[in-house]
């Protein structure tokens, strides 16, 4: 089967400028008036700029050549298996895995690493996600295989949310709700949902509009509520300040 590697990429080159370009336009502003950083500095920036929008461009080609149609494939195979039991097993594995590679995950672990002063290390956060987003993605591919609606899962979850609220140590709430949004980033998104989109595609009694998604739902709830567990586990050890921000 012949591959285009190129195909559709100018209209994405677009997309990437409209996107950027709005940034670079603020950033020009501020400089002018407000910023006046040196010339040096102004030049990293706009080689970042550059990256940014080479990577940008890059990644949304790979994505619309690569990662859906790959992980579409994925299911639509995983789901004519004998025993589609197993692809719960295999949602836990892709969704750990899948958050190593996440940068905004990285991201926010080493900012609550250094403002925390070390308290929360970046390992402890990545693991904890890490396991929720896991969990979260298991839970999808049972949901589709036994046909369970979406709020009988979203409801309880975010009622355990809220109960979890009034027992954790108070400086994990506002990283709690943080990690459900950066947990939904690119890895998941692009190739996770194409995989679940597969499997309800090709599952008996399934419609892959209607089963196919939520996942990202439960992906976003996940790792609150992990958080939330890991900040009851650290006020049991003790550990209530996590530090004081950065200057």
């Amino acid at each position: 089967m012949e591959v285009k590697i190129f195909e559709g990429f100018t209209d994405i080159l677009m997309e990437v400028a409209f996107a950027v370009t709005p940034l670079l336009f603020f950033f020009l502003v501020f400089q002018i008036f407000f910023l006046k950083l040196p010339k040096e500095q102004i030049a990293r920036i706009a080689f970042g700029f550059v990256f940014t929008y080479i990577g940008l461009a890059l990644f949304l080609q790979g994505v619309h050549i690569g990662f859906m149609p790959v992980g579409r494939e994925m299911g639509q195979i995983m789901g004519q298996l004998p025993y589609t039991w197993i692809i719960v097993p295999i949602g836990f594995v892709l969704g750990f895995v899948a958050t190593f590679a996440e940068p905004a995950v990285r991201v926010l672990n080493k900012k609550i690493e250094s403002v925390s002063s070390g308290n929360l290390s970046q390992r402890v956060m990545l693991i904890s996600l890490s396991v929720g987003v896991g969990f979260s993605i298991a839970l999808s591919m049972f949901r589709i295989l036994a046909g369970i609606p979406l709020f009988y899962i979203l409801i309880p979850g975010y009622t355990a949310a809220l109960i979890l609220l009034y027992f954790t140590n108070k400086n994990f709430i506002e990283i709690a709700f943080d990690s459900g949004g950066v947990a939904t980033g690119p890895m998941t998104v692009t190739f996770i949902l194409s995989i679940a989109v597969g499997v309800a595609a090709v599952t008996e009694g399934r419609d892959p509009l209607m089963d196919g998604f939520g996942m990202i739902a439960l992906v976003a709830l996940a790792p609150i509520i992990s958080v939330l567990i890991l900040g009851i586990i650290m006020d049991k050890k003790g550990i209530k300040n996590l530090g004081e921000s950065e200057n």
